[in-house]
């Protein structure tokens, strides 16, 4: 099932239609409270929301999904039509899993939600790691620091199982990029940098163990406790 939020009716209707029409369950609302309603409700394998709402703007209502556990992990498209960079960091800082912007075509919105719905299903299953302060158990989507829970959006999730992988290697920007994001993935922008920079501050004193390898991307360092 995906929550289309979304006050426009002309863009609410096709996108519904779009999904429905390749078999995707899909539902659409006009306000805030109505889709706070069907949450209640059912959650959904993944929301479209858009930035510009009455009564509640997007980027409150992602910060409200990415601060409680049941929803931390849900993963979110924001469709806008802000295309600043500033509005694109400000998305994905707030945990937006990714970002089109309008007017966007049916096949690449669809694209990029099976891309996001693949990568959700492939989450890294492993036992645990432990390292120093850092206890990430990927079966249980668990992560705690110093024994306290630390909730984490899917693609920061994934970037930390990535880390906790390959430990003690560095990883290029480009093999991250093609990892997390896939293979259509922008290379140039920022999306990475604010990924791990808020993966750095969710996860505190743990956030020192991702070195920056300059000019090249990133390694874990430290060893299982």
């Amino acid at each position: 099932m995906i929550y289309l939020l979304e006050d426009d009716e002309s863009i609410r209707k096709l996108v519904v239609y779009a999904l429905r029409s390749q078999e995707v369950e899909a539902r659409g609302f006009e306000e805030p409270s109505a889709f706070w309603a069907a949450m209640k409700r059912e959650k959904p394998d993944l929301v479209l929301l858009d930035i510009m709402l009455p009564g509640e703007d997007g980027i409150s209502i992602l910060k409200k999904l990415r601060s409680s556990p049941a929803t931390a992990s849900l993963p979110v498209i924001m469709l806008t039509a802000k295309n600043s960079e500033y509005d694109r960091v400000e998305g994905l800082d707030a945990g937006a899993d990714d970002y089109i912007s309008k007017p966007f075509g049916m096949m690449e919105l669809a694209a990029r939600i099976r891309a996001l719905l693949r990568r959700t299903d492939s989450t890294p299953a492993a036992s645990e790691y432990r390292i120093g302060a850092l206890y990430v158990c990927p079966d249980r989507h668990e992560i705690r620091v110093n024994g306290e829970p630390v909730a984490l959006t899917y693609k920061e999730f994934t970037l930390l199982c990535l880390f906790c992988e390959n430990r003690g290697m560095v990883l290029t920007r480009s093999v991250i990029m093609d990892r997390i994001w896939g293979l259509e993935a922008e290379r140039e922008n920022r999306t990475l940098d604010v990924h791990i920079r808020t993966l750095r501050a969710k996860i505190g004193e743990a956030g020192s163990t991702i070195e920056t390898v300059r000019g090249i991307g990133y390694r874990m360092k430290g060893e299982d406790a």
